[in-house]
């Protein structure tokens, strides 16, 4: 492990599984860059990355499927308007289509060849350091995707092959067809069903994992009341997880969290994070932020220590939680 001195924090950097990548335990995610949270503000945006290079963060994670092409486009405008290509680690996704109103799965070997050529275009570089299956797709043979993720290994346009959202069934069928390196997975207090099967498989077969949601899409920031309202085009707005009792009950569990953070010297949202990291088969954590305050909260999660006794506490709280189910493609 390493750590960079950046702005009033340390940031940690860890290896990635068996990559031989270099990655800060910090990620930063863009997928409210591409609109599915509300409006863009393309300045913010910049200015959050910016923030992000300068508390040491050299990992960023995007996906074809965030606004197709805006997400990409909006960090490579951020990104190299400030570092060399190769001071960062650019992860982005594919194998989602767009049909009609709908977003579909599609893993197939010509929609992922023609989503890794739009994506080299959007971020403007030559090659993607991680290329991930964004969803499984059921209806395309294991080993068609897995031998156009290789062939695209083998031209140089993708260095390594990841997949998001694929369970342990999914990950058997793949393997045999391409080297799988990394997953990213959701996982949060709120969603925890990784820890029984996947996480063990990971650790088994040295996958790097980086865990999206530590923030339980906001739930765990703390800023949330049962008052709260999400606006027509934020994909909250018509979720059951953020909507009735299930909402109410969470925020009450919430609470409970933020005391226990506020005892140990911690915020809510560095708690969360730090909680993530703590299990050992997890390398790194993804954090969304759209303002460069928003990241700043995150930041020193990275050097928060959680003991077991911390952790069997902070189940015991989360004990009372309703489980979230969190968004899928057929459901934005």
């Amino acid at each position: 492990m390493w750590r960079f001195e950046g702005e009033g924090e340390a940031m940690l950097y860890v290896p990635l599984g068996t990559t031989n990548l270099r990655v800060s335990a910090l990620c930063l995610g863009t997928w409210a860059l591409g609109g599915d949270w509300g409006r863009v503000d393309e300045d913010q945006a910049h200015a959050t990355v910016g923030h992000a290079l300068d508390t040491g963060i050299n990992f960023f994670d995007t996906a074809q499927a965030y606004g197709f092409g805006l997400s990409e486009r909006v960090l490579a405008d951020a990104l190299w308007d400030r570092v060399q290509r190769d001071a960062v680690v650019v992860a982005t996704k594919g194998g989602l289509r767009r049909d009609g109103d709908r977003l579909v799965r599609d893993a197939s070997a010509a929609w992922l060849r023609e989503g890794v050529e739009a994506s080299l275009r959007n971020l403007r570089t030559d090659y993607i350091d991680i290329y991930q299956v964004h969803w499984p797709d059921a209806a395309t043979p294991a080993e068609e995707t897995g031998a156009a993720l290789t062939e695209l290994v083998r031209e140089g346009k993708i260095r390594h092959v990841g997949v998001s959202n694929h369970g342990v069934a999914e990950l058997e069928a793949l393997r045999p067809f391409t080297a799988l390196e990394t997953l990213q997975p959701p996982y949060h207090l709120f969603r925890r069903g990784i820890e029984a099967d996947i996480l063990p498989y990971c650790a088994a077969h040295g996958m790097g994992v980086m865990v999206y949601g530590p923030l339980a899409h906001g739930l765990l920031s703390g800023a949330m009341t049962a008052a709260t309202t999400f606006a027509a085009d934020d994909w909250r707005s018509h979720s059951r997880d953020f909507s009735g009792e299930r909402f109410t009950r969470n925020l009450a569990v919430v609470d409970q969290l933020r005391g226990f953070a506020a005892e140990r010297g911690m915020s809510l949202v560095e708690l969360a994070v730090a909680w993530t990291l703590s299990h050992p088969a997890v390398d790194c954590a993804i954090v969304g932020a759209r303002r460069p305050d928003q990241l700043s909260g995150s930041i020193g999660a990275a050097d928060v220590k959680l003991t077991d006794e911390d952790r069997a506490l902070i189940d015991h709280i989360a004990a009372g939680a309703v489980p979230q189910h969190g968004a899928t493609p057929e459901g934005m």
